[in-house]
């Protein structure tokens, strides 16, 4: 029996190591499916709403479609449009930067300034001719996701009736009653992190702008898009604008110390307050979880993969808190302070 068992532990190890090169080599193609399968979640109560209306459903998915294929047409152009703003704005604030290096390599007495030999024009054609490719990249992907969460979004309302078709009426209707479960629960955390987020990118944005911090805009998109990576994203999403704001201000630094108090403030007003009173301590992962899935998933899709890592970690935790089996996978996926409190209460 234990040989048995080790020799279950070592298929299920090699299926596993498998499965992620698998991830890894089908990236263009798997990538693109798993975001659809994930939209899913965040546009399929909309479609409920619009079948019920007494719409039909292809035309129901055809009119989410074309909206959000707009949305990510803006998204790109928005994008594109930011990123030759910034370059070309470069010059002046790279004016500034040279001084405020200079500044400092007197202040810490250094002979040498790190900028001196550096080819900023060429780094910036680099860097152009990246942007230009990453945006054909991001088209070609953005028409993969539409194609397969057309396919999704048409074929999940007659789910239900192929597994009353393919088993049992105990088991159709466990299994049924399980997928029902699982696809609110993740509808709900994608929605509303979704939701989090986008208040979070308006604040930063407004707050940027009140304080007159160049590319306020492009700043609060960052934040929304990063927010999706707890703890990381936040501090990440941070920086450059406290930078910018430190470069465009020179040589005065109260604009640069005022961004970097209120972004934090924002930053921890939606992290320790919101987001747990939204959420509560069912969906909160364990730190360790959140840093293992942000690596692993960084490393097989690069920064999509860390972007998604957050919502698919937090989806599986959702299947195995459903699944009967699984459920001690959930427990062990979570932070523990919820079964913290209640030893603490019971003594």
């Amino acid at each position: 029996m234990d040989k048995e068992k080790l020799a279950l532990f070592f298929l299920a190890l090699l299926a596993l190591i498998a499965g992620g090169f698998v991830l890894k080599a089908a990236q263009s193609v798997i990538l693109p499916l798993v975001i659809a399968w994930l939209l899913t979640f965040v546009i399929g109560p909309v479609i409920n709403v619009m079948t019920k209306h007494k719409i039909p459903l292809p035309i129901a998915v055809l009119c989410v479609i074309i909206l959000l294929f707009g949305i990510g047409y803006i998204a790109v152009v928005f994008l594109h449009g930011r990123v030759f703003a910034i370059m070309a704005e470069f010059p002046k604030y790279e004016e500034r930067f040279g001084q405020l290096l200079e500044e400092l390599s007197g202040f810490a007495h250094l002979k040498y300034n790190p900028l001196a030999d550096f080819d900023w024009a060429k780094t910036i054609r680099d860097l152009l001719v990246r942007l230009s490719g990453s945006l054909f990249s991001i088209l070609v992907n953005l028409v993969l996701i539409i194609i397969f969460l057309v396919f999704l979004l048409l074929g999940k309302p007659y789910a239900h009736y192929k597994i009353g078709r393919a088993l049992s009426d105990d088991q159709a209707e466990r299994i049924t009653r399980i997928i029902a479960s699982i696809s609110s629960e993740i509808s709900r955390y994608l929605s509303v992190q979704v939701l989090i987020s986008f208040i979070t990118g308006v604040l930063v944005w407004l707050a940027l702008s009140v304080i007159g911090v160049d590319f306020a805009v492009t700043w609060g998109a960052l934040a929304f898009v990063l927010n999706f990576i707890p703890n990381i994203g936040s501090i990440i999403a941070t920086v450059p604008p406290v930078l910018l704001a430190l470069v465009q201000y020179y040589p005065g630094i109260w604009p640069a110390v005022v961004t970097l108090v209120v972004l934090v403030t924002i930053q921890m007003a939606i992290g320790n307050f919101v987001a747990p009173k939204v959420f509560g301590d069912r969906l909160n992962l364990s730190p360790v979880v959140v840093l293992l899935s942000l690596l692993f998933w960084g490393w097989l899709w690069g920064i999509v993969g860390a972007l998604l890592s957050i919502p698919i970690a937090s989806s599986i935790k959702i299947i195995c808190e459903n699944i009967e089996e699984l459920r001690p996978i959930s427990v062990m996926m979570g932070s523990g302070r919820r079964y913290w409190q209640e030893s603490q209460e019971n003594g």
